[in-house]
């Protein structure tokens, strides 16, 4: 069995790659700040941020999937003024740094990097911070492979549940495409063992709206009725933002049939 360190195991996309790496018949190794209710996989205890436990963590390991990220909007589900002005960068940029330099000392085969489609466009600050760490594997004499992916719907949820108080929502009809985590998962876990190497075709959903459409079938999931206004963005305030539309693989999942298991298992849970 090939052993591989996953960062960001305990996120929501870490966890469906860790689902499909053990069914792969994968040795997996989980570097996390604590550990989970997991049996199927091994633990390694650490901080990115710091490089505690990362050299032991490494030990052994061919293959490394660097999906750890920290980003405070996703974290809270929504924007606030700091934001536009500065980001954290002790896991996304030195804690990519460190994680290249180790894994060289500890003979790693392969490093694989999950990024962010529309990087080069971009200009939060959060955007900033992840294309100086995709930077850094670049310039790796690793060997690496590098995947961009759209962002999530589970975010889009929590970003459109925070307009829930508002009686009208004003939402940019800028058109993108984001895309579930399992279907990022399935095709990490493919890039990662399929011998190729480089940058790696970006992925994104399969369908292109605008977030006006998005916010409606939201609305029609939960049983809201919100007028929404759309708001006239530039091509280059889009592409700002981060709406953009990916080109390269697409995922299966639509976002009314995700919106539809993410019901079923609310009430599950209620």
């Amino acid at each position: 069995m090939t052993l591989v360190l996953v960062t960001g195991g305990t996120g929501h996309l870490g966890q469906d790659l860790v689902d499909r790496l053990v069914r792969g018949g994968h040795q997996v190794r989980i570097f996390a700040r604590s550990r989970r209710v997991r049996a199927d996989v091994e633990w390694a205890i650490g901080d990115l941020a710091t490089g505690e436990g990362l050299p032991t963590a490494l030990r052994g390991v061919h293959t490394v999937i660097n999906a750890a990220t920290h980003s405070p909007v996703a974290q809270r589900g929504g924007f606030r003024p700091v934001d536009f002005f500065k980001s954290p960068s002790d896991v996304d940029a030195e804690g990519t740094r460190r994680l290249l330099d180790l894994s060289q000392q500890a003979s790693v085969q392969h490093f694989l990097h999950v990024s962010i489609v529309g990087l080069d466009d971009a200009s939060l600050p959060y955007a900033r911070v992840k294309l100086a760490g995709e930077r850094m594997v670049r310039e790796s004499t690793l060997s690496w492979s590098l995947v961009r992916a759209m962002p999530f719907y589970y975010l889009l949820e929590s970003m459109l549940a925070g307009l829930a108080w508002l009686p009208v929502w004003p939402v940019p009809k800028t058109v993108f495409n984001p895309v579930d985590t399992s279907d990022v998962a399935d095709y990490l876990a493919h890039v990662a063992f399929d011998g190729r190497r480089g940058e790696r075709a970006e992925i994104g959903g399969p369908e292109d709206f605008s977030l006006v459409e998005f916010a409606q079938q939201y609305q029609q999931s939960r049983g809201m009725h919100r007028p929404t206004v759309p708001i006239h963005l530039s091509d280059k305030a889009g592409r700002g933002m981060g709406f953009v539309v990916s080109n390269g693989v697409r995922g299966t999942l639509t976002w009314r049939e995700w919106l539809s298991r993410r019901s079923s298992e609310m009430r599950a849970a209620a």
